[in-house]
């Protein structure tokens, strides 16, 4: 039986179906893992941020994509809080210099940060892709593949709790952008659930259209994290992989 035939699942277990795709997040990477077990060294933590920070810069223009193809202006004023949020307003940062504070909290410079020379091509390729979805896809499509963010806040507790321990060296003022985003994500999590639970809930097609638009954000998360770690990796001659000090690339 195809998903036209199948009956719409209830909204509950349309919810709950979104949910378990978080099994697949990218907080089991292997890269997390070890970022989580304290076995990551700065040179390649550095490599993390420098090249996260590809992605932070570019959420803003994904949600401005979200915005210009969207005709409801109340969800406008919704969705337009998480450009302010990382774009900062007035003399208020956003997350975008948070993430450059995390950087030199990690020994970076604000320059090595924001020039983007640390940033690998197949980081630029995953974030260029969802950007272009943004862009490119109905603006339901593109607020259902921010759903990733249901299960962000425990990564971003997970550094806050574990990098003091793990990693001494960083200033603890570079955590902020985690301690901003526990509950801006679950905030912005309301909204974005909302609509998917509406716009894709009312027939099994739709919500299995839902579930597949969660999983290419998923996969370009991952994507992310090789690119990273691919980065970070060289491998011996025995075929084992040795993660090691970033490869720097000039624009």
């Amino acid at each position: 039986m195809n998903a036209a035939a199948k009956p719409a699942w209830s909204q509950e277990e349309f919810e709950a179906k979104l949910r378990e795709k978080g099994q697949g997040y990218h907080i089991y990477h292997p890269i997390h893992v070890m970022m989580y077990e304290g076995k990551l060294t700065k040179e390649q933590l550095q490599c993390w941020v420098a090249n996260r920070f590809y992605y932070q810069i570019s959420i803003p223009m994904k949600d401005a994509a979200i915005l210009s193809n969207c005709p409801d202006k109340e969800i406008r004023k919704g969705w337009i809080v998480r450009i302010v949020d990382h774009d900062g307003e007035g003399d208020v940062e956003g997350g975008i210099e948070a993430w450059i504070k995390l950087g030199e909290a990690v020994g970076l410079t604000r320059e090595q940060v924001t020039s983007l020379e640390m940033v690998s091509p197949g980081v630029k390729f995953a974030v260029d892709a969802y950007v272009n979805f943004a862009r490119q896809r109905p603006w339901q499509e593109s607020v259902c593949s921010s759903l990733t963010e249901l299960f962000a806040p425990h990564i971003h507790q997970q550094r806050i709790s574990s990098w003091p321990q793990m990693y001494p060296w960083i200033n603890e003022n570079g955590l902020v952008y985690f301690k901003k985003r526990l509950t801006e994500a679950r905030r912005d999590v309301e909204q974005g659930l909302q609509v998917t639970l509406d716009y894709f809930g009312h027939s099994r097609e739709m919500q299995e259209r839902a579930l597949q638009i969660l999983q290419f954000k998923l996969d370009v998360l991952w994507v992310i994290a090789d690119a990273i770690m691919l980065a970070c990796t060289q491998v011996t001659t025995e075929g084992r992989d040795y993660l090691r000090q970033p490869v720097y690339r000039p624009e």
